[in-house]
């Protein structure tokens, strides 16, 4: 069975006017397909507008669809009794964790979630405690958010839904504001766990590098499933990539830009390490 699948998702946006009054509607997602398979790691690319964020939001049934199906961990999220299978299965991080923390102290905070749940209250203690150790922020469980930076902010936003042990982990562009080594830390921990825990990971961003290492990509434009495949499928078309208006890492815009001047170089460049052996080769 499939972590997360869709079929022929359809969802609409209704447009009203300055009275309130629907006067029509504006299809953001248009019969997108996917499917993610337990204990992989999918990347989600597109540009702002393309409506990967607005998939997002179904994963976790904050939004459902208009039309088509999505299923959660084998459940409909349009069914008003699976909901809470739902939202158990699928733990979403934001792009701000700002608007995820609500604690004053971080291990509240982590505790928030299996509270809500329902968990004993020693279990948990438990469960903050391997939470924190997971994201390597135990050491901060005293603290307050407010004193943490962007980086930590979100590794403590990641901790308090994994402590609510999802099968699944949804980022939503979770690195969009920090720096690039806040950006590296969060993914560092992101990867730890899934190989730790055995999680599902969905990453939805706009960064090509945060990328490379996913089990598969789709690329989303106009709400459409444009484009699906390994890191190296993808990142070996750089012209249809650019014709939707993403970029490309830089090593493999580098690769290309090589191999149009005439050296014997492999599409779907990824790292510098592999630039470096094939330039190695060509003496």
């Amino acid at each position: 069975m499939e972590m997360i699948q869709t079929k022929d998702l359809i969802f609409e946006y209704a447009k009203h006017d300055e009275e309130g009054n629907i006067i029509g509607k504006n299809r953001a997602i248009d019969k997108a397909n996917i499917d993610v398979e337990p204990g992989s790691f999918i990347a989600i690319l597109g540009h702002n507008g393309s409506g990967k964020s607005t998939l997002a939001k179904h994963m976790n049934a904050i939004l459902v669809p208009s039309e088509g199906t999505m299923w959660v961990n084998g459940k409909d999220t349009k069914d008003p009794d699976e909901l809470w299978n739902v939202r158990q299965s699928a733990g979403m991080v934001f792009q701000n964790p700002d608007n995820q923390i609500i604690g004053t102290v971080v291990e509240e905070d982590v505790g928030f979630g299996p509270e809500n749940l329902g968990v004993p209250t020693d279990d948990i203690w438990k469960r903050v405690e391997d939470s924190l150790k997971a994201v390597g922020m135990i050491e901060y469980r005293s603290h307050s958010p407010n004193k943490l930076s962007g980086g930590q902010k979100q590794r403590v936003a990641i901790a308090g839904v994994i402590a609510m042990h999802p099968k699944c982990i949804v980022l939503d562009e979770p690195t969009a504001m920090l720096d690039p080594n806040g950006r590296k830390e969060v993914l560092r921990t992101v990867e730890e766990l899934r190989k730790k825990e055995k999680v599902t990971v969905l990453l939805i961003t706009h960064y090509m590098e945060e990328v490379i290492d996913a089990d598969k990509v789709y690329v989303m434009d106009s709400g459409q499933v444009v484009m699906e495949g390994t890191p190296r499928e993808i990142f070996s078309d750089v012209e249809t990539l650019k014709k939707y208006r993403l970029d490309v890492p830089q090593v493999t815009m580098l690769a290309d830009e090589l191999r149009r001047r005439g050296l014997p170089i492999a599409k779907g460049i990824l790292r510098t390490e592999e630039l470096v052996e094939a330039l190695c080769q060509l003496n």
